[in-house]
């Protein structure tokens, strides 16, 4: 058990050095504020919103702080990680619905498995190739997205400038090898409630 606990800190230190050190940026949503469309206000309200709910969670059982992640953007929330039973799964879902200011909820969290070091080193091969392909294109603001990869089904998030940027975003993950699925949860600017002036 303790060697699973390291395992899974060695591999949460080595993704959170992948990332880039501004993808977090000002109010930690994951999209740097350089770049993000939202107003401040919205990006203040997403990230007491992104609070609120990862307080929840980790009040409801203190296991859940590195096993489950919560993002938020203008008021859809994107939940990830993984639980040992369906009913967490169902759990997680309604305390985030109950979050005041909710849009929608997407909640892809798993049902765990035992530990494959051999799949887990996949998944961060896989991250890391995107996440290198995405600041490769010019073509698309890298910061503006979160990657997460689980049993080579990469998850990605985050705000297009444009349908054409979200469409090379799908498409530069869908030439990772050994990919198996794309779960794109990319919002327009054009769809947000509010945008930057």
């Amino acid at each position: 058990m303790k060697n699973k606990i390291l395992i899974t800190l060695f591999i949460g230190i080595i993704l959170s050095g992948c990332a880039g050190v501004g993808s977090k940026g000002l109010v930690g949503t994951g999209v740097s504020v350089a770049f993000d469309p939202r107003t401040v206000g919205t990006q203040i309200d997403d990230s007491i919103m992104q609070k609120t709910i990862s307080t929840k969670i980790y009040t409801k059982d203190k296991k859940y702080i590195l096993a489950v992640k919560t993002k938020v953007l203008d008021g859809r929330i994107f939940i990830t990680g993984k639980v040992d039973q369906p009913d967490e799964k169902l759990i997680i879902t309604k305390l985030a619905w109950e979050t005041k200011g909710a849009r929608s909820v997407r909640n892809d969290i798993k049902i765990k498995e035992k530990f494959n070091i051999k799949q887990s080193a996949k998944d961060l091969l896989i991250t890391s190739q995107l996440r290198t392909a995405l600041i490769v294109n010019k073509n698309i603001k890298a910061t503006n997205y979160q990657i997460d990869t689980y049993k080579k089904k990469i998850y990605v998030y985050g705000i297009a400038l444009t349908s054409e940027e979200k469409d090379l975003v799908i498409s530069e993950a869908k030439e990772i090898l050994d990919v198996e699925d794309v779960i794109a949860s990319i919002l327009l600017v054009e769809d947000l409630r509010i945008q930057r002036e």
